[in-house]
């Protein structure tokens, strides 16, 4: 059977990495590692490139990272090759001298030294004339390239060994319910897998490594869940809700390259103790009222902590663990004090995925016949529903405050005081504050300023999760809301982007205090804890002992489900004396039955 592009792309990552190294839990350790094994890959890294994957204060990269960075690397087409030679060959005679090259290569871009121009040289100069055939070269590199890739390739074929070794044959022989999707952030996991994707020549036999079908080291979970087993959180929702004193406050999840999902972070004081009713759901902008946004089946969770945002731990008060369609609410009475409210959604349903390439790019601009710019109707549809997202109190107006979480998001900048004066003399106020009319101004004005240029207004919708088609694709908008029976409380935004070990410590704590512990046979002291919610199963793995362990997780023979691994087969390294969390799983399709099931395997110290 014919392998996809996927399967393929993964086959050349898995291949490359065994060439240097014995196993795909190896981290890279250095810059010369990196180089190594893009190079087994077939690719050609520049210094520059290398040093832009390797930034200074990096220690290690794991295998998920080199799959990243060679997703980016574009191997350079001999076409191309052809044009840049031809550029510098100024007889138009087919080839090079060695002065001309040097002076090339010493003299502009990523300047190499006479040394490397002359080892070079002495590779392509094949005649041994003085002179390149580039055409000849171009040829040899690209023979170089395949050479690389198949000799990888047939090492990991030949080791039926290492060809199994550690992640079984995933993309092969998982249920097609198990899609292909990203990992939890980062700050989650340690080295993660890849998907196999050799096609198995024998039926027979077992995907997992030898170390899996060992009942002594392995742990069963096994968990059904009915269609449309989501209890009705309404029954926790008082008579007199409507009474109570509430407030509202808006916020959205963004989708990080590295599959990072952040968002905002929320200060609530509540000043006497009361009766506390809590909701978090998405925030549908769709005007079509049996079209809801494509963002709604998104997951979503609050989880309350007492802390300040400096503590990376914080001791977990309460989440929102009930569900009423696509709200997760919480109840129950709260002391007066400050907590720090940290949305959460699993991953499950926003994730990276392998997308296509957009059926067309959207126009950001036009001129009108008297040469001036105007934005499209379908870019003004995108910052309207922008301005949406980052009206926070949905008051229809832009504060300062709320205008610079967009900057923080979009630029990195902040907007002070003196430029916001500005911004209100020069665009549509009122109340001081932004309207959506003065925000549309104000993106106008930056297309002007660029001559129509449309680059940055692209790297600002993309930061807001909008792929070129101009669909939000990559973010999750929310919404929360604070009711209080007898005082009325403060909900404010306080911070973007932070949080995230904070946020893991609270999921953390959320599942070993619902969940019992579970030791892997023969491996006391590592403990898994399985979390059953309403509408997802969660998983932490504890490692007690005093040395890191490596836990290869199996859910081949789970049904209807998605996880935030983005696989059916991956390992987990937890260092020692640590706990972690392990995946979540949601059902794909809510309206039918679907069923977890997880085996938990110790794979041995290489």
């Amino acid at each position: 059977m014919q392998r996809s592009v996927e399967e393929r792309f993964y086959m050349t990552c898995r291949a490359a990495y065994l060439s240097v190294f014995r196993s795909s839990l190896v981290n890279m350790t250095s810059k010369d590692q990196l180089c190594s094994v893009l190079q087994q890959a077939g690719k050609n890294p520049s210094q520059k490139a290398l040093d832009k994957y390797w930034p200074p204060g990096t220690n290690k990269l794991n295998f998920d990272d080199f799959c990243e960075i060679l997703k980016k690397e574009k191997a350079a087409e001999p076409d191309q090759l052809m044009r840049i030679f031809k550029k510098f060959d100024a007889n138009c005679d087919g080839y090079i001298s060695h002065d001309e090259l040097s002076r090339i290569l010493t003299s502009s871009g990523e300047k190499m030294s006479p040394k490397e121009v002359d080892e070079i040289f002495s590779l392509a100069d094949v005649n041994k004339d003085g002179k390149l055939d580039y055409a000849e070269f171009c040829r040899l590199l690209e023979s170089t390239v395949e050479q690389c890739q198949n000799a990888a390739l047939e090492k990991l074929e030949a080791d039926a060994k290492l060809k199994r070794q550690n992640f079984g044959n995933q993309m092969d022989n998982s249920p097609q319910s198990l899609e292909s999707q990203p990992e939890l952030p980062a700050s989650e996991t340690q080295p993660r897998t890849e998907p196999e994707t050799t096609q198995r020549k024998d039926s027979r036999s077992s995907s997992r490594p030898s170390s899996a079908r060992s009942r002594r080291s392995s742990l069963s979970t096994a968990i059904t869940m009915g269609a449309g087993s989501t209890k009705s959180g309404r029954l926790a929702e008082p008579k007199s809700l409507q009474d109570w004193h509430h407030t509202l406050m808006r916020g959205c999840f963004y989708l990080e390259e590295d599959g990072t999902i952040v968002s905002l972070q929320y200060r609530l004081i509540i000043p006497e103790t009361t009766s506390v009713y809590l909701t978090i759901r998405p925030l549908n902008l769709s005007p079509i009222p049996d079209k809801p946004s494509p963002w709604m089946y998104v997951d979503s969770a609050l989880y309350v902590v007492m802390g300040n945002e400096t503590k990376e731990d914080s001791n977990l008060v309460c989440f929102t663990e009930l569900r009423d369609k696509e709200r997760f609410l919480w109840r129950g009475e709260r002391n007066a004090g400050s907590y720090l409210l940290l949305p959460f959604t699993t991953g499950c349903r926003l994730m990276k995925r392998t997308r296509k390439t957009a059926t067309k790019t959207a126009q950001l601009v036009n001129r009108t016949q008297s040469g001036e710019l105007e934005l499209t109707k379908e870019f003004q549809v995108a910052l309207s529903d922008i301005f949406e997202v980052i009206d926070l109190d949905g008051s229809g107006l832009l504060s300062l405050e709320e205008y610079n979480f967009f900057e923080q998001r979009t630029s990195g900048e902040k907007c002070d005081e003196d430029a916001w004066a500005i911004c209100k003399e020069n665009f549509d106020t009122r109340k001081n504050e932004l309207t959506r009319q003065g925000f549309l101004e104000l993106n106008l004005m930056e297309a002007n300023d660029r001559e129509g240029d449309p680059r940055d207004l692209w790297l600002t919708l993309e930061a807001m999760g909008y792929n070129r088609s101009l669909e939000m694709v990559e973010a999750c908008p929310f919404v929360i809301a604070v009711y209080c029976e007898d005082v009325k409380a403060t909900l404010q935004a306080v911070h973007l982007d932070s949080g995230i070990k904070m946020l893991n410590s609270a999921v953390q704590r959320s599942i070993t205090s619902k969940a019992e512990a579970r030791s892997l046979k023969g491996h006391e002291n590592v403990l898994v804890y399985t979390y059953k919610g309403e509408s997802r199963i969660s998983s932490v793995i504890a490692n007690k002992s005093n040395q890191k362990v490596t836990v290869h997780i199996n859910n081949e023979q789970s049904k209807n489900c998605a996880s935030s691994r983005g696989m059916s087969v991956f390992a987990v390294e937890v260092p020692a004396r640590t706990k972690m969390v392990c995946q979540h799983v949601m059902a794909l399709n809510e309206q039918q039955e679907w069923t977890y099931n997880c085996v938990e395997t110790i794979i041995p110290s290489l």
